[in-house]
């Protein structure tokens, strides 16, 4: 039997390799019928399905087309991409369900509230079922797939669709990422031969980089359903809370020498907060699948390699919710047709594979349509009953110093139909200040109970120690917010629907000499360049000062002078103006420069600050993710201009253009010419500045710029015998000591530059990786260090534990007049790790600044 299957595979894809243009049939269910009056894929989109990639515009083109000529289906478009392209979603159900599709949306809902659903008879309610495609735009098997699919659920004539529709609600999304579908459809169709090159090493099969897997910035929008950084994402799940549909499905692709896989994935690496119950409905309805791809002869596997972990992720963000996510992976041709270990693998072969399950995925959902109902209802039962007994009542969270930060927080908070409140009035917790302004209070009575404990809870204990993604997310840690468990629930405030960025405050009118501004602020750092972009000149302060009335100024607060600039007090006003209203920051007036308690603003202690002329390094060699989330974050945050340089250019770059130049995370050796590090140590030492994170820091070491020595491996003199483990222990435990992503403390030095503007001495750190940096032997050069039991949440094995506990995280190199500066760990991590985005802009603007005695 399996000899026939994997005959049946190769034959088949060596006739589609031979004809290249396969038709409907070889997708379609043998014997279903179609309404004429529908178009076909091949009617709007000019070719067959499988013949070439699919473009977005022509995707869109057909969903349009569909809309119009089928009573099923209505069109909405949901938002729009940063480079924006149309995010669409799809309804289809039957005529008279369209009819009432508010009524039947409303009575859906009531399934999530435990004090309606009682009295509602899933015997006769629609389910609704999410199918969404290629969420990673180079996986294009999913949304080539989405073309039949949306045609049969359109077309398909017959009682067992018409059925199907009136029970279902379907919300099809026909593409997740548009920008990088785009990009990687671009890529392979302007590659394909007449005669397919099956070669993986054709360029059809090579993406440059970063490759069609990621959006506009690079991001793995795969990891954003939670936090939801991003338009797609945003819109994505502001339609899964306006449905709270019962199954959600994502389809993916994985490597070429594959077969095929669908959930639940590895037993033991479930989340905790998912219900058992969520398990087994998702093994009954992957036999579904499994009964389906036998019947077209194709491979797969289910219970191996992916996990249900990481509430990030879309197959695991709707286990939380009452709801089943699906993921399908399907190996990859990445392009028309490839060579692999199970013979050619073509395009058309992937795309059936993903059609196929988009129906058994209907079918399951339809015949387990009443206990995936009830499911729904059970489980926001049991989750506010859940609520009831869990001792902690409510978490307050709040930055009295930065009420920005405390805001993102909170409008994720409520993006994901979880109550959230202002705090009623200031207080004071276990020392830590609550004010009004800038705290919230989320109770746990409430539906979304297990959704919030994974929002605020901190995990280390584990029944795996393997994860295919991060390990813990502790939002309020990644948001460097105070937070407390509350064992009762406080008076609360307003409740917020949609939070408002915090407008600053101007304090004490206009002044002819000097503004002042703390660098607490979230957008402390667009401030800063707001100011240097209009030509005027802005001090940071290394010691304390005092106002007239009394108030205290710490090292970092900001100092812009007005009768020395060369724009009017006035124009001046304007700009302080803008800092007030759009970065949320407070600006002091000062009338004098004379202070007997601290420092007058004359003071030589007042450093000028340059307007930073920043490069980065991408392209192959570096890391796209990482990269894009410092892009993202200077773009799209703070407004600041980078140069992206490539690689393959940066040997004819003028590095006298820059005062700084940013080198993300690496993959491999970026190859860089022995002359062009000269120049770049020349650069240096001439006063630039260099900064790199996570292996970049290595690679800085090696190339002589910069000292950042790691911790090695202690060797021990009588060592015991190597211990004999099994054979088939070693993917186990070699992925065991992987530290995929957990959460450290760290104590910082609040009086280096590094840290201006944080107001605690520990700062939660987030660390996905095995860097373990010694701490400097100068006294001076250890600005923030792991503590002695540093773990927060998370996983990290023991050994590589005993290297992180009082280990450094950052350090500073002197070279002539420029720095090197030095991060262990990420500082921009998905967008959502906003605790230590100032340490990156501190590295910025005040690296020059740092002095040499400091050098490691």
């Amino acid at each position: 039997m399996l000899k026939s299957f994997v005959l049946t595979i190769f034959l088949t894809s060596i006739a589609i390799l031979a004809s290249s243009q396969p038709d409907l049939s070889y997708y379609l269910p043998e014997g279903a019928t179609y309404d004429p009056a529908i178009p076909t894929p091949k009617a709007i989109i000019g070719h067959e399905v499988g013949e070439w990639h699919v473009t977005h515009d022509r995707l869109v083109n057909y969903m349009y087309a569909l809309d119009k000529a089928s009573d099923r289906v209505s069109l909405e478009v949901t938002g729009y991409t940063y480079e924006g392209r149309p995010l669409l979603l799809l309804t289809i159900t039957s005529p008279k369900n369209h009819e009432k599709l508010e009524a039947i949306r409303t009575q859906h809902l009531q399934l999530t509230d435990p004090a309606k659903s009682a009295s509602l008879d899933t015997k006769s309610m629609p389910i609704v079922f999410y199918i969404g495609f290629s969420i990673h735009g180079n996986e294009a098997s999913g949304v080539n797939a989405g073309l039949l699919a949306a045609y049969h659920f359109a077309a398909a004539q017959g009682k067992e669709i018409e059925s199907y529709l009136e029970n279902t609600i379907i919300l099809f999304d026909p593409s997740y990422n548009p920008d990088g579908m785009q990009r990687f459809s671009s890529w392979v169709n302007s590659r394909k031969s007449q005669v397919t090159s099956t070669d993986p090493s054709d360029t059809e099969h090579n993406e440059a980089w970063p490759g069609g897997r990621f959006n506009h910035y690079w991001f793995d929008l795969n990891r954003d359903w939670l936090v939801a950084q991003h338009p797609e994402s945003q819109a994505r799940v502001k339609s899964f809370q306006r449905w709270k549909p019962n199954v959600l499905t994502d389809h993916h692709e994985m490597g070429t020498n594959a077969t095929f896989f669908f959930q639940p994935g590895v037993p033991s690496r479930v989340h905790p907060l998912t219900p058992d119950k969520n398990f087994e409905l998702t093994k009954r309805i992957g036999e579904f699948h499994a009964k389906a791809l036998d019947q077209i002869g194709s491979f797969y596997y289910t219970q191996e390699g992916y996990d249900d972990f990481y509430y990030g992720k879309g197959s695991t963000f709707p286990d939380v919710q009452g709801a089943i996510g699906i993921l399908f992976e399907q190996a990859s041709s990445r392009g028309h047709a490839q060579e692999s270990i199970n013979g050619v693998l073509t395009f058309p072969f992937t795309v059936r594979n993903q059609f196929t399950t988009a129906l058994s995925s209907l079918k399951a959902v339809n015949t387990m349509r009443e206990d995936l109902l009830n499911y729904q209802r059970q489980f926001f039962k049991d989750a506010v009953a859940d609520a009831g007994k869990d001792p902690v009542k409510a978490y307050l969270f709040g930055a009295p110093k930065d009420p920005v930060r405390a805001f993102y927080l909170a409008e994720i908070i409520a993006r994901q139909n979880v109550d959230i409140y202002k705090a009623s009035g200031t207080q004071t917790i276990n020392g830590k200040n609550y004010e009004a302004a800038s705290s919230y209070v989320v109770p746990l009575n409430q539906s979304q109970y297990k959704l919030i404990k994974g929002m605020f809870e901190k995990r280390t204990q584990f029944k795996d120690s393997l994860f295919y993604d991060i390990s813990s997310w502790t939002l309020p840690l990644a948001f460097g917010l105070d937070y407390e468990e509350l064992k009762t629930v406080p008076a609360l405030g307003e409740k917020i629907t949609q939070p408002k960025l915090p407008a600053g405050k101007r304090i004490g009118g206009k002044s002819e000499y000097a503004y002042v501004f703390e660098s607490n602020g979230y957008y402390a750092p667009r401030a800063i360049y707001r100011i240097l972009n209009h030509g005027l000149r802005l001090k940071v302060a290394s010691n304390a000062f005092y106002h007239s009335d009394g108030r205290k100024f710490e090292a970092g607060a900001l100092l812009l002078e007005v009768g020395s600039q060369e724009k009017s007090a006035d124009q001046i006003e304007y700009i302080v103006n803008e800092i007030v209203e759009k970065d949320g920051i407070d600006v002091y007036a000062f009338n004098s420069g004379l202070d007997y308690r601290g420092v007058s603003l004359g003071s030589g202690s007042f450093l000028p600050i340059k307007k930073p002329v920043i490069a980065m390094l991408v392209g192959d060699g570096i890391s796209a993710t990482d990269a894009g989330e410092v892009w993202h974050m200077l773009d799209t945050r703070f407004q600041i201009p980078v140069t992206l340089i490539p690689v393959n250019v940066f040997d004819k770059a003028s590095l006298s253009k820059y005062n700084t130049i940013i080198l993300p995370p690496t993959i491999s050796t970026p190859s860089i010419s022995e002359a062009t590090k000269e120049r770049l140590k020349t650069w240096t030492q001439n006063g630039g500045v260099i900064i790199g994170m996570e292996n970049a820091v290595t690679w800085l070491t090696n190339m002589g710029l910069g000292r950042f020595d790691m911790k090695k491996e202690e060797e021990k003199k009588d060592a015991p015998p190597v211990k004999a483990r099994p054979y088939g222990d070693i993917d186990e435990y070699t992925g065991a000591q992987e530290t995929s992503g957990a959460i450290f403390e760290a104590t910082v030095d609040l009086t280096h530059p590094l840290l201006y503007g944080y107001t605690n001495p520990r700062m939660a750190i987030f660390k996905s990786n095995n860097l373990f940096m010694e701490k400097a032997k100068n006294a001076y050069g250890n600005p923030v260090v792991f503590t002695a039991s540093p773990l927060l949440s998370g996983y990290i094995s023991k050994p590589n534990y005993a290297k992180l506990k009082e280990s450094a995280m950052a350090g500073v190199t002197a070279m002539g007049q420029g720095r090197v500066i030095g991060f262990t760990d990420n500082l921009c991590f998905r967008a959502f790790w906003l605790g230590s985005n100032k340490m990156m802009m501190n590295a910025i603007y005040y690296g020059p600044l740092i002095s040499n005695t400091s050098s490691r």
